[in-house]
């Protein structure tokens, strides 16, 4: 049975965060409004940040006061158009307590103005720098939501086949990985989905990878290879567009020899977990990604 926490946050979804993801809203419109909404929420207890830049590429080191050489490098989502670091700081430092790790957030370049493959190559800077800090691939787990997850699986396929040490693993939230948009989510829960739309999605599909850029295996991971690729989780809601993105996905993985798990969910709706600090069943989910950081990455 849904918490009275979880009522509550569905209903600010529903009509606070959805009808910012409009396609007839100017993209600074969206980025300005989503960060003031999204970036209300305080920063936990005890956690510490700081500033910094990475090959230009602004970023923010959250330190969870961990004690031991975990880190994961987090890629937020917001269709590869809005997201930054001060919407997803307080999501991205719950996953750190939970999977007792610091955390690397990074704001990598956003369409229309940076196109692909911008961000995926901002991406890959990052996780390069974390190697040259000293630490090992063993060490290092790529997460992101949405696009972000996205985002973690093609840059996890490009260390791959640019011969890369490979992250330990990857834990994906929702993610949107075929810019097609093809899966048969698309169509069968875009009445249920409580916070995405299909033409709004389309919009920023094709100011990331342009109309004859979409089926990119490095835009739209559902169209690469998978082989190789370290352990991945996945979480998804049983009625959002892009379940089917995860379903494939895993299946794909799975097919190619990769360790990948989903968890489907019900009653919640597209990255859930953001509401971690708030709705209980965001907590669950959040744990599961911790203990599943904490299994697979070194410490």
């Amino acid at each position: 049975m849904p918490s009275p926490q979880s009522h509550i946050t569905r209903w600010m979804i529903k009509n606070l965060i959805a009808p910012i993801l409009n396609a007839d809203t100017p993209i600074v419109d969206q980025r300005k409004r989503l960060d003031k909404l999204a970036g209300l929420p305080p920063l936990p207890r005890k956690v510490k940040t700081r500033s910094l830049k990475i090959r230009d590429i602004p970023a923010l080191w959250i330190d969870v006061n961990a004690k031991n050489h975990r880190v994961i490098l987090f890629l937020h989502g917001g269709a590869f158009n809005i997201g930054s670091i001060e919407s997803h700081k307080e999501y991205a430092a719950r996953l750190g307590l939970a999977a007792e790790a610091n955390v690397l957030l990074i704001d990598y370049r956003l369409a229309p103005e940076h196109p692909f493959p911008a961000g995926l190559n901002d991406a890959v800077s990052a996780y390069n720098w974390l190697l040259m800090q000293g630490y090992s691939g063993k060490n290092i787990v790529i997460a992101g939501d949405s696009a972000g997850g996205g985002l973690a699986l093609s840059a996890a396929m490009m260390l791959r086949d640019d011969g890369s040490p490979l992250p330990a693993c990857l834990c994906l939230m929702s993610p949107w990985t075929d810019l097609t948009m093809s899966g048969g989510g698309v169509k069968d829960n875009a009445p249920t989905d409580i916070m995405l739309n299909p033409l709004w999605m389309r919009q920023m599909a094709h100011n990331y990878a342009g109309p004859d850029g979409l089926a990119n295996p490095l835009a739209s991971p559902h169209f690469g290879d998978y082989s190789g690729l370290p352990p991945i989780i996945t979480h998804a809601a049983d009625d959002e567009i892009l379940l089917s993105d995860a379903r494939r996905m895993t299946q794909n993985a799975t097919q190619a020899g990769v360790d990948a798990t989903l968890e489907e969910y019900r009653g919640v709706w597209h990255i859930w977990h953001t509401h971690a600090g708030f709705m209980p069943e965001s907590k669950q989910a959040m744990k599961k990604m911790g203990s599943f950081i904490q299994h697979h990455a070194e410490g």
